[in-house]
């Protein structure tokens, strides 16, 4: 059986997401993002569309590097201003049954005690669709505005983030057994004290002494997802992720990222297709090919190439501003985003190319065309490349995915490569097509977990 896809929609609690300047756009609405309806319109049209989840990315701190102001970040609202994403999930949740919920938190300034707490909080109330993708940040403004000096070094975020991920291990999979909770009113029992274990954690950055404040969630631990491509963040994603967000440009260069994934999983003694792996990409699609290139051409009057590559400069830690046209950028080891930084080491950069690049606001592969045109090109990086799934930009809002759902889904339906209902269960159930909530064994997050089997069978709303 060929390969089903998976997809998120990639999304931010902001106005200006991955395609910059579009906010302009006459039919945009991205301004209404502090409204509650603009999520739960987004999520119900959303799980009309099947998706298996909404991937809503954030960042701690502003992007001050380009120019060395914030005056383009503000203009063009380059995820500024930006509000908290998991207060959103309440309201998505009630609106919804299936769709998965991504988070994006930075573990560097979330205490582990109180963030599993909501984790947990929020898998209750969604009943078990909540995944966290686990970054460790990278701007020193975010780490001034937090009263540090600037941001810790690169490989020792991970450090710290590996003993992170002990913590919340031991708080979700080992304070409470599955059968700790009776609500036996008779004998006024709540949960069963010899079912409940306190968390002692003395570590290098974390010092943990406490109970679980939350009873099992149905899923316990959430999906987790991560995103991190140097060496040292494949490691991580090697003994951590479940699903990694990859940004390729080309098929050859991304079915490298794809089994450099997969051999991370693989050298942790884990199965290498235990890791679910996803693109960013946008579609630009009509009915008619030509309908899609005047689209196309459209909104290229609304983007803002420079406002992208702001948005760049913040990742690799360089001002591009500061380079004439046609100069080189000089490259420079930094404490930002490795994998930004090696497109520049890799290749002779202008500041003239990386506005091209960026034409539509942003630098992720953009296909263009028909539905059916779409959908074969969606399968062929599939087929090409290992990947498993894509998270879908926007573009205009919700333009851009109500495009996709009407015209782009039914066809990857008929080519049998797209779900035509969703299966139940959580989230972990869903996309690894598992009996199971928790995390497998062969996860080391599984080996925290007290030695009661595990719930199997599927979850329904009451």
């Amino acid at each position: 059986m060929a390969k089903q896809i998976l997809l998120n929609a990639f999304n931010m609690n902001c106005v200006g997401h991955i395609n910059h300047g579009l906010w302009t756009h006459p039919r945009d609405t991205s301004t209404r993002y502090k409204t509650l309806e603009y999520w739960t319109d987004l999520a119900k049209l959303l799980e009309r569309g099947l998706f298996d989840g909404l991937f809503i990315a954030d960042i701690v701190g502003t992007y001050d590097i380009y120019g060395s102001s914030l005056d383009l970040t503000l203009k063009e609202s380059i995820q500024l201003p930006v509000n908290d994403p998991l207060l959103l999930v309440s309201a998505m949740a009630a609106v919804t049954r299936h769709l998965g919920f991504g988070l994006t938190a930075n573990l560097t300034y979330e205490a582990p005690y109180l963030f599993a707490r909501r984790l947990s909080t929020l898998d209750h109330l969604s009943n078990g669709r909540v995944g966290w993708n686990i970054v460790t940040g990278y701007l020193d403004s975010a780490a001034r505005a937090m009263g540090l000096a600037q941001q810790p070094e690169h490989d020792r975020r991970y450090d710290q983030a590996d003993e992170y991920l002990q913590v919340l291990y031991k708080l979700l999979e080992g304070s409470w057994d599955d059968d700790a909770v009776v609500q036996d009113r008779e004998q006024r029992i709540y949960a069963r004290p010899d079912k409940v274990r306190k968390v002692r954690h003395q570590g290098e950055f974390y010092q943990v002494e406490g109970y679980h404040l939350c009873e099992p969630s149905p899923q316990r631990t959430p999906v987790l997802f991560q995103a991190g491509s140097s060496p040292r963040g494949l490691a991580f994603a090697g003994n951590h992720a479940e699903c990694v967000f990859i940004s390729g440009q080309d098929k050859a260069g991304t079915r490298a990222q794809v089994d450099k994934v997969r051999a991370a999983a693989q050298v942790a003694g884990r199965a290498p297709q235990s890791i679910k792996v996803f693109m960013g990409i946008t579609v630009i699609v009509a009915p008619t090919e030509d309908q899609a290139q005047a689209k196309h051409a459209e909104y290229l009057r609304y983007a803002s190439p420079e406002a992208g590559v702001a948005h760049f400069a913040a990742s690799t830690g360089i001002d591009f501003a500061a380079y004439a046209l046609d100069q080189p950028i000089g490259f420079s080891k930094g404490n930002a985003i490795q994998s930004a930084t090696r497109q520049l080491q890799e290749n002779a950069w202008t500041r003239r190319r990386l506005l091209q690049q960026h034409a539509l606001g942003g630098r992720y592969v953009t296909l263009v065309g028909t539905a059916e045109q779409v959908a074969e090109q969606l399968i062929a990086w599939i087929d090409e490349t290992g990947l498993d799934g894509f998270n879908l930009t926007r573009t205009v809002t919700p333009e851009s995915f109500e495009d996709f759902i009407d015209l782009v889904v039914p066809q990857l339906q008929q080519r049998g490569r797209y779900k035509t209902a969703y299966a139940e269960g959580t989230l972990r159930e869903k996309l690894f097509d598992s009996a199971h909530p928790y995390l497998p064994d062969g996860h080391p997050g599984s080996n925290y977990r007290s030695t009661a089997p595990a719930p199997t069978g599927v979850l329904h709303h009451a």
